[in-house]
């Protein structure tokens, strides 16, 4: 299915983006996609086309990615200003009632969501990530973020994406190299591969508390929303030790571990699929009930 374009304006002024997939119709079920820290909404493009089939998809490009206007305040790049950014094309698309699914810093504007606006949030599926961040993969991550040089052409560009993701996602098809490539990094008006996010995203990452914010204190106001959480199983974001601690303080959490998998899941392994829709496929609850 293709997805059809939608602009809009944020509070402060700058031009937004987002893919909608129309799914069967307006009374369908609307799944909310939520990129991580260096993607865009072309990293869902696999699922959401599945998706679509019987819901309607929003996939936003948050500020400073993708097709959305890069920010001249890198203190901008943060959540609350995303969540802004969010709720203003919620309702702009007449989206009252979202089920998310969070990739990495997706997942965790999902969890903030979901207590600063309970009414909105009809459930979550937390794609590596959880209320606490482990400090190796957020190291791992501020030695890439922003700091990969301009390769030469798009053959280096793809050399990059293995040299940074392929312990992440061993043995994938070169053809699907070429596809995360290529949705990872845009052509500039020289025909040359740039990265397709501002470097400046990475700026906020070095204040721990805005790079990883500690979510612990939310996880109890947000145990009545239904869950799936997904772990790679080599994933040094999220940590086993935090996830048996989410089950514990949440029985009715859903969890998948993917082999073969670091930070993050692609979500496009057979098992997350099936986990994925099999979740979406739960009557959901509406708001306040439990």
């Amino acid at each position: 299915m293709t997805a059809a374009e939608y602009w809009f304006d944020s509070e402060d002024g700058l031009r937004l983006f987002a893919r909608v997939y129309p799914g069967p119709g307006a009374a369908a079920p609307v799944v909310l996609c939520l990129h991580g820290l260096t993607h865009n909404s072309r990293h869902f493009e696999e699922l959401a086309t599945r998706l679509a089939a019987r819901h309607r998809v929003l996939v936003p490009d948050v500020r400073g990615r993708g097709l959305s206007a890069r920010d001249p305040n890198f203190n901008n790049y943060q959540i609350p200003v995303y969540l802004a950014d969010l709720l203003r094309m919620l309702a702009g698309l007449g989206a009252a009632r979202v089920t998310i699914i969070g990739t990495s810093m997706g997942g965790l504007m999902a969890m903030v969501l979901a207590v600063t606006q309970p009414d909105v949030v009809a459930g979550i599926v937390l794609n590596d990530v959880g209320p606490e961040v482990d400090r190796s993969g957020l190291e791992r991550i501020r030695g890439y973020a922003g700091q990969r040089p301009a390769p030469r052409d798009w053959a280096d560009a793809v050399a990059q994406m293995k040299l940074v993701y392929g312990a992440v996602w061993p043995g994938l098809a070169e053809a699907r190299w070429e596809k995360l490539t290529r949705a990872s990094y845009r052509a500039d008006a020289h025909g040359v591969p740039q990265p397709d996010a501002d470097p400046l995203i990475a700026e906020p990452l070095k204040d721990n508390s805005r790079a990883a914010p500690d979510l612990w204190p939310l996880w109890g106001a947000i145990a009545k929303v239904p869950m799936l959480a997904i772990r790679g199983a080599q994933s040094d974001i999220l940590s086993v030790a935090t996830l048996a601690r989410m089950q514990r303080e949440k029985p009715d959490l859903r969890t998948l571990t993917v082999a073969n998998r670091g930070h993050a899941p692609l979500l496009d392994e057979p098992e997350c699929v099936v986990a994925i829709e099999e979740f979406l496929a739960a009557p959901p609850r509406a708001p306040g009930k439990t």
